[in-house]
């Protein structure tokens, strides 16, 4: 196929804090040194920050050493957190336990991460940064001795059947002597690079949370801005990680979410009915009674930590925040590790822009490395369930404070799930439509866009898999991992199972790539511009 090259010297995949962080600073190193270079952002997104989602509270570290001056550039809203507060949950009561210094926010703000980077995304583009939204890269080029050349962007007008329609456009190639991967949380090209040169061989599994979030107008007197609220407990039982947070920021908005760790063991646990339920706790629900609900999404995020991280560089190219998983679960953020990943990979290949050994180097310099150096331990001590996982982080803590002579390890997901009969089946109360909500009416608060007459982006390996496994020993979970009513088992007039992809629905959060526990299930990017259209998220 024809298709129409660009050159760059630099092309960044996805332009969230990462990539974009990476932008400025090499524009920034371009202006200051007197050196030009070409460098493109592509985001599959509609526009900027359509399909980022995070809680937000953001540690502004990075961000200073990136624009010192960051708060006289007049950035989106950016409330100061007031106050910290750590529950335990019980069905009916709540109990406030120390909060742990990882979860303290003096300094911090509550933010955006959609309008954040819509704004960091502006000020590349006045540093001369060119930003394509709307084009979805699917492929990795790789010249003649497999290094990474660049990325092809995906066709347009393609229809379900493969077939090319009236407004066909041919996918971009985008060529680069350096191409970031900036991706995000399970990123597609990562996973395909990732096998590719085999960058994982050193490193453990990653692990993974789904976070499905919430935002909600408040009255006047339930508000308290900067108010930062985490909990643990209820609704979840004790093996399964997880836990809420709820933030109170700008005028009337409420923040409000929940994480499950995707290596949970009950097939019947559903990801987003637990957070439906954890509304109606007697701590939460009077903050929602007389509220409205505005906006709701989901995505998945890295919980592996330092000992997940795999391999940063291969010829041409590197991984920078969370397509690399730099979050620090303990302190729960990620947003200030991977803006300061972007910026040292901008200062590794600026000197040199066919170059990128230095970058794993200059990383581990760095304060991201010592802060998830100290993590480490934490998270996969949940695995024993609660009362020692949160026993050992306080040992962890404040006796070997982050430096313990071993390591704990991570194990894949996926390999997690237990089959149904050696599992209870969980019963979720009905929704009221006033606290607690249908899925479906969620999905419609996503905005979603997503043309249905194309080939559907949610591929099966082995569709018999779907029924012979998933089904037969697992009662077909991704009905309910999916946060998005994207899987639903359906029968036909012979009353014969099969799988029915909705994938109209998919708001890309990648849970059903990550916990299918077969691996049967691959997510690839839909036609560039469609999916989630968040606006505050």
């Amino acid at each position: 196929m024809q298709r129409e090259s660009m050159e760059f010297d630099v092309v960044i995949v996805g332009a969230g804090p990462a990539g974009l962080s990476a932008a400025i600073r090499l524009a920034q190193l371009c202006k200051n040194k007197n050196k030009p270079l070409q460098i493109c952002v592509i985001e599959k997104g509609e526009e900027v920050g359509a399909q980022i989602l995070s809680g937000a509270v953001l540690d502004p570290s990075a961000m200073f050493e990136l624009m010192p001056d960051w708060q006289m550039k007049n950035p989106p809203v950016h409330t100061a957190v007031s106050q910290d507060r750590f529950m335990f949950l019980t069905e009916k009561n709540y109990y406030r336990i120390p909060t742990p210094p990882q979860m303290r926010n003096h300094g911090n703000y509550i933010i955006s991460l959609g309008q954040f980077c819509r704004w960091l995304a502006a000020h590349a583009e006045s540093l001369g940064v060119n930003i394509f939204p709307g084009f979805a890269a699917t492929e990795v080029i790789y010249d003649k001795d497999m290094r990474v050349s660049g990325v092809i962007t995906g066709d347009k007008g393609i229809d379900k059947e493969g077939n090319k329609t009236a407004r066909f456009q041919p996918g971009i190639e985008l060529r680069a002597k350096q191409t970031l991967f900036a991706e995000g949380c399970r990123g597609s090209l990562t996973q395909t690079l990732i096998k590719q040169f085999n960058l994982s061989k050193d490193s453990n599994p990653q692990t993974y949370g789904l976070g499905i979030k919430e935002l909600w107008e408040i009255p006047d007197n339930l508000h308290h801005a900067g108010f930062v609220m985490h909990t643990i407990g209820w609704p979840l039982d004790t093996k399964t990680y997880g836990g809420s947070f709820m933030y109170h920021f700008d005028k009337n908005l409420l923040a409000i979410g929940f994480v499950v760790g995707l290596d949970y063991q009950n097939p019947y646990l559903n990801p987003y009915e637990e957070f439906q339920r954890f509304k109606t706790h007697p701590s939460v629900s009077p903050l929602l009674e007389n509220s409205k609900r505005i906006a709701y999404g989901a995505r998945s995020l890295n919980e592996g930590g330092l000992q997940s991280i795999p391999t940063l560089t291969f010829p041409g190219g590197l991984l920078i925040g969370c397509a690399a998983g730099f979050l620090n679960v303990p302190k729960i953020k990620g947003i200030h590790n991977a803006m300061k990943s972007g910026m040292i990979a901008a200062e590794s290949i600026f000197p040199d822009i066919s170059q990128n050994q230095t970058y794993p180097e200059n990383l581990k310099k760095s304060w991201v490395w010592d802060e998830l150096y100290r993590a480490r331990n934490i998270r996969p001590a949940m695995a024993w369930g609660l009362w020692p996982g949160l026993v050992y982080s306080a040992l962890d803590t404040y006796i070997f404070r982050g430096k313990a002579p071993w390591t704990f390890q991570n194990h894949a997901d996926y390999t997690q799930l237990k089959t149904t009969d050696q599992s209870e089946k969980i019963d979720y109360p009905k929704h009221d439509n006033k606290i607690t909500f249908d899925l479906l009416s969620s999905v419609f608060l996503t905005h979603s866009k997503h043309d249905e007459n194309q080939p559907c982006h949610l591929k099966l390996k082995d569709p018999s898999i779907a029924i012979q496994v998933n089904l037969k020993y697992y009662a077909s979970p991704e009905q309910r991992y999916c946060p998005a009513g994207v899987y639903e088992i359906v029968y036909d007039e012979h009353n014969a199972p099969h799988l029915q992809i909705n994938a109209a629905n998919c708001i890309q959060c990648k849970a059903c790539d990550i916990k299918d526990p077969t691996q049967n299930i691959t997510w690839t990017p839909p036609e560039g511009g469609c999916g989630p259209q968040y606006t505050m998220m």
